[in-house]
This record gives structure tokens, C-alpha cells and sequence, in this order.
């Protein structure tokens, strides 16, 4: 998981030094995202794990799909999940959100009872 967060930052730097041809400066990205300057560093260097909504405000500062912020073999699957997702409102996301947290949870601790049972 770290790799896609790896990819994820690389992808934000790339977007950003790239911008309209000349690139912006962290402080004048994170100034747009209503960010600090520190935080566009650490998503950058996949020190924090920027959220859906902070990658949904990125793609649309840069105007590129949301789907570039993810390797080609998960498009797919992202694709699915933007289509199901794409209508819900902030409440909606949050709770979906939470639930998926639930799930991953969940499928954690089967895992970890399996091997204790072994």
C-alpha cells in the first residue's frame, strides 16, 4: 500500500512542477487547497496519505481524471467505485467510507484469528 501512496505523491509532484507549463511552488498548491505548504511536502514524499476528497480537489485544480492519481492496474476497480459513487453527497462518502474502514478492519482480524488458530 505504501507504493501507491509512493505513486500517489510522485503523480502530485509530477502535476505540480508541470503546471501550466512552468509548475507552482508547494506554498502556492497548498494555498489552493486551503493546505499548508508542509502537507503538499508530505503527500508529495507519501509521508501523509492525502483522502478521496483532497485527490478529487487535486484533479480538479489540474484538470486531469482522478483515475491518474492510480496505477493502471487498479483503474478498473477505481472506475467501478467512481461510478457508484460518483452521484453521493460529502454525508454519503463519509458513511461509505467508514464502512469500507469497517470492512478492512474486519477482513484484519478474521485473517489474524486464522493464524492464531493454526
Amino acid at each position: 500500500m505504501s507504493d501507491l501512496y509512493s505513486f500517489i505523491g510522485a503523480k502530485i509532484r509530477e502535476l505540480r512542477q508541470s503546471y501550466r507549463g512552468s509548475g507552482i511552488s508547494q506554498e502556492v498548491l497548498a494555498e489552493k487547497m486551503k493546505k499548508t505548504p508542509n502537507t503538499i511536502s508530505r503527500w508529495e514524499t507519501a509521508s501523509y496519505k492525502p483522502t478521496i476528497r483532497d485527490l478529487h480537489k487535486l484533479a480538479q485544480f489540474f484538470g486531469v481524471s482522478i483515475s491518474v492519481f492510480f496505477p493502471a492496474v487498479e483503474n478498473s476497480r477505481l472506475q467501478a467505485l467512481m461510478s457508484a459513487t460518483g452521484e453521493l453527497d460529502d454525508d454519503d462518502l463519509d458513511e461509505l467510507t467508514r464502512y469500507a474502514q469497517f470492512r478492512k478492519a474486519r477482513k484484519t482480524l478474521n485473517q489474524s484469528s486464522k493464524r492464531k488458530k493454526r
